[in-house]
């Protein structure tokens, strides 16, 4: 007979020691990391096991290859159809879109439904499989993150714990993926987790590390990138590779808007929504005829085209192409993510770059296969993010020190052009469009949970509007209360007297209490948060602020030095478990 109490009090005792001991999160982490890497070995293998069930058996890379046969481009549509019947049922069993490691960090504690990351997983590998013009890399980190979600959640991990652990399985993911650790740990720590903290460094570490290892001991290869022979950094390098980085962020911005404008255009189409995907698999069918370079993610044409000497003719055909397709693809429902994609694009840029140097009488030359990497992380790190990550991917791709250092100033480069003129990344400004206000992963959650409802003080001193100063000074004798709300006769708000200014010499005993009220016509909604409370404190003036329901009806009180007391509180609890302070 098992002893179901005894397993019951293991339990309890192991969660215990999971929020107290650092090494017991630690060995989370690699247990999270070990799962991931097995989750993003399934699902690549499901994603490409359809490329070969639609495009042939003998399909290794569906974007190297010369040519496809028309018919099988019918699979573009046929995948708009699947996804478009999982988004059906989708919405019949849901009433939210599903939140993305991203969202779940910033606003929800790290939260993740496991039916949200199998949705995005799902969707994913349908449009990736059908050579849809997005990569995998959305799938493997929102399953990796979600992963670590449920399992922190089922431990009931505390609050920036658990973030970390949705970090850890996110990076772990992405580490996985291309066989590079110090990759993955700077993807957790700056696009998911949102800051470097101390307490994060060894749970995200040993993650990716494990995940790596088990894709590795599962015979997945490292993603390596061969260099024909080292090139010297000089000078002149730097300032060429940073106006590449500013060319590429203006190119992402384009993207990003692009995207943003198909998608509303498609949904002015006279069709129902159900078909949109549909159509778009319809519209990438002529793409995939000129060149399969821009279908799938375009792991198989970036090796191609540093490996083959290409023209600069070919070369912006494809990237021209690689937009038109990413954009339909993402604008016209399908799912997945912009990761490799920029990656193709940035390649592509590089050696366009390249190519049109060495065509100017004059001008310096750089090397193709370099410009072509540098790219690819200048390109990444403005749709994407994370500066390290991708200088960090240069350098494990082809463990050349002196290129992974002028990657990272062209991608300084690029992202500061990205902040300053648009501000977003794509998983960002795809919430944007949603009407969320974040930038980042960082934790704002605890500000939206700290509402003017939570903070507000019931049961305050209220009084009728219509009843005399001289009525309001026997109820609420000077001493007795600072101020007294007053409400109409169906019990909605009509402002505060304090009761100073009842006492005061200047003020009519035979008034009415309403006539001399203050904030009358401003107040707080209970959903408000922290931050919305303070700027409504300051553009007002008010000491103290009213807390009203949707009819106008009072609910509490709220006073300025309340609200801001609790603010530096709950800030200082946020840096504490940010350092891992207890």
């Amino acid at each position: 007979m098992i002893n179901t109490n005894r397993i019951a009090l293991i339990f309890l005792r192991e969660r215990r020691r999971l929020r107290s001991s650092e090494v017991a999160l630690i060995a989370l982490a690699v247990l999270v990391g070990v799962v991931v890497g097995l989750l993003t070995l399934i699902q690549g293998g499901l994603a490409h096991g359809l490329q070969r069930l639609f495009y042939g058996s003998d399909v290794a890379q569906l974007s190297a290859l010369d040519s496809i046969e028309p018919f099988r481009l019918l699979a573009l549509p046929f995948g708009g159809l699947l996804i478009a019947g999982i988004a059906l049922w989708a919405k019949r069993h849901r009433q939210s879109a599903p939140i993305d490691v991203v969202e779940a960090n910033a606003l929800h504690g790290g939260h993740i439904p496991a039916r949200d990351s199998l949705l995005v997983s799902a969707q994913t590998i349908v449009s990736n499989g059908c050579g849809a013009s997005v990569g995998l890399e959305a799938a493997y980190a929102q399953m990796g993150g979600g992963a670590a979600s449920v399992a922190g959640s089922r431990l009931k991990l505390r609050r920036n714990d658990l973030r970390t652990m949705v970090g850890a399985g996110a990076g772990a993911a992405v580490g996985a993926a291309f066989g590079a650790p110090l990759t993955g740990a700077f993807y957790a720590f700056e696009i998911v987790i949102g800051a470097y903290t101390p307490a994060a460094i060894a749970p995200v570490a040993a993650a990716c590390i494990a995940a790596t290892l088990t894709i590795r001991a599962a015979g997945g290869a490292p993603y390596q990138i061969s260099l024909p022979s080292a090139h010297a950094i000089v000078t002149v390098d730097y300032l060429l590779y940073a106006a590449l980085g500013f060319a590429c962020a203006l190119v992402a911005v384009s993207l990003m808007q692009a995207v943003t404008s198909i998608e509303n255009a498609a949904r002015r189409l006279p069709i129902a929504d159900f078909w949109r995907p549909v159509v778009g698999g319809a519209l990438l069918i002529p793409i995939g005829l000129v060149t399969p370079q821009a279908l799938s993610a375009g792991h198989g044409a970036l090796h191609l085209d540093l490996s083959v000497p290409v023209g600069l003719g070919f070369l912006v055909g494809v990237f021209l192409l690689k937009l038109l397709a990413s954009s339909i693809t993402l604008g016209f429902g399908f799912r997945g993510g912009l990761f490799f994609a920029s990656l193709f694009l940035g390649s592509l840029a590089g050696q366009i770059f390249a190519l049109a140097l060495s065509a100017l009488p004059g001008a310096p030359q750089v090397d193709p296969v370099d410009a072509a990497l540098v790219g690819m992380a200048a390109m990444a790190v403005s749709v994407v993010g994370g500066p390290m990550t991708m200088s960090m991917l240069v350098l494990e791709s082809t463990h050349d020190f002196a290129l992974a250092s002028v990657a990272l100033a062209a991608v300084l480069c690029a992202s500061t052009l990205v902040r300053e003129t648009f501000g977003f990344s794509f998983s960002t400004w795809r919430l944007h469009m949603r009407s969320e206000t974040i930038r980042s992963a960082r934790d704002v959650g605890w500000v939206r949970n700290l509402t003017a409802g939570r903070m507000m003080r019931r049961g305050v001193p209220t009084a009728g509007a219509d009843i005399s100063v001289a009525e309001l000074r026997r109820r609420h004798p000077l001493g007795s209360t600072g101020r007294v709300v007053l409400t109409d006769d169906s019990g909605r708000y009509a402002g505060i007297v304090p009761t100073a200014l009842a006492f005061a010499a200047t003020t009519d005993p035979d008034a009415r209490a309403g006539d001399i009220a203050i904030q009358r016509e401003v107040a707080l909604r209970p959903e408000q948060d922290v931050a919305a409370a303070m700027q409504a404190f300051e553009e007002w003036g008010a000491d103290d602020l009213a807390v009203v329901d949707e009819e106008g009806r009072l609910l509490g009180l709220l006073s300025e030095r309340h609200v801001r007391r609790r603010y530096a509180e709950e800030l200082e609890k946020a840096q504490r478990e940010l350092f891992g302070e207890s």
